[in-house]
């Protein structure tokens, strides 16, 4: 979404510049024209000294820069960020607000005291634009939906072909059904449920691919491909023909709008905001049920005429509601309440 929010930006003539912690691989992804601020004490666990040592960098980049807005992305630095940033600069969104709510609830009183440090928060989904009033949050809250690029046309212009990908094209190209996640391998991410629903398949020509672990894993059903971390690991998807992000919680997961937009039907976890998205149309929100996965699995699978309407369907949800430009447009206009220079 930053990567994104980012180009858009550039593109409209304004100047970016992303702080971030030192390392990771989206560095590199950055378009030309950002300019790239590095806090190499600005990590995802608590820590005191480091946080403090961020903070101060914090308020003296801003003092060097002094940006027009600050969008903050992510709990840790929404919560710094808040503490440092004048609140008429700020804008917070949240990213699953379940992964506080329930997950780490004993950090939702920093937002609650916080709630009133920024000029606004946005929600991805209304899911938790609902849980955010329930829990008092409510001044200067919206909904703004994640939108993703349109990478099959992309593909389809450029000839893309990527070596890491071979084996998933020898299994697509062999007729097999590929059942396609993209995640870290966490237990919220629910690999479990993944192989339980596998595991059900295993004299078809049905095979699961999982795209994300850090390690190899083992002890998983025979139909089970676990291929590691890949960069632009979304390209993948040309070689799937289903979908599927089981899950304990989330907010608006980015992988399931990139794979409407390459116009697959999705299987999801009935959690967040997911149900906003799927609509029986071109897909479905299930309950964490591995026998409710692998009815709808074999419905697609047998099903090629409906499973057509449900591709085409993905796509045309992908056009209205997902793409960058939609969700640019709204962040433009919500920063224009910031500074009239927008």
């Amino acid at each position: 979404m930053v990567l994104n929010l980012a180009r858009m930006a550039l593109t409209d003539g304004h100047e970016v510049f992303v702080v971030s912690e030192a390392n990771g691989p989206m560095w590199d992804q950055l378009p030309k024209g950002v300019q790239k601020i590095k806090i190499p004490e600005l990590v995802r666990r608590i820590s005191p000294f480091k946080d403090f040592i961020t903070m101060i960098k914090l308020k003296r980049y801003y003092w060097i820069y002094r940006p027009d807005v600050v969008h903050l992305h992510s709990s840790k630095i929404g919560i710094l960020g808040r503490l440092v940033f004048p609140k008429r600069k700020v804008v917070y969104t949240i990213h699953g607000f379940d992964s506080i709510r329930v997950a780490f609830r004993k950090f939702l009183p920093l937002e609650k005291l916080l709630k009133n440090r920024a000029v606004s928060i946005v929600s991805v989904s209304e899911y938790d634009y609902r849980h955010l009033l329930d829990e008092g949050i409510t001044e200067n809250v919206s909904v703004i939906y994640n939108g993703v690029s349109d990478e099959k046309r992309n593909l389809l212009s450029q000839g893309t072909s990527v070596v890491a990908f071979d084996s998933l094209k020898a299994l697509h190209e062999a007729g097999c059904f590929v059942i396609l996640t993209i995640a870290r391998l966490t237990p919220p991410k629910r690999f479990d449920l993944f192989c339980d629903i596998a595991q059900m398949y295993l004299n078809d020509d049905v095979r699961f691919v999982w795209i994300g672990n850090q390690h190899l894993v083992g002890d998983v059903p025979s139909n089970v491909l676990c291929m590691g971390e890949i960069s632009d690991a979304y390209l993948a998807l040309r070689y799937a023909s289903l979908y599927l992000l089981p899950s304990n919680y989330e907010g608006m997961p980015m992988s399931i709008l990139e794979a409407l937009s390459f116009g697959m039907p999705v299987l999801a976890s009935d959690v967040g905001g997911i149900t906003e998205v799927l609509n029986s149309r071109n897909g479905y929100a299930l309950k964490n049920d591995p026998l409710l996965f692998a009815e709808k699995i074999r419905w697609y699978k047998d099903n090629p005429v409906e499973y057509a309407h449900s591709s085409q369907e993905a796509r045309r949800t992908y056009e209205e509601s997902y793409t960058v430009e939609v969700m640019y447009r709204r962040y433009k206009a919500l920063y224009g309440h910031i500074n009239t220079r927008f």
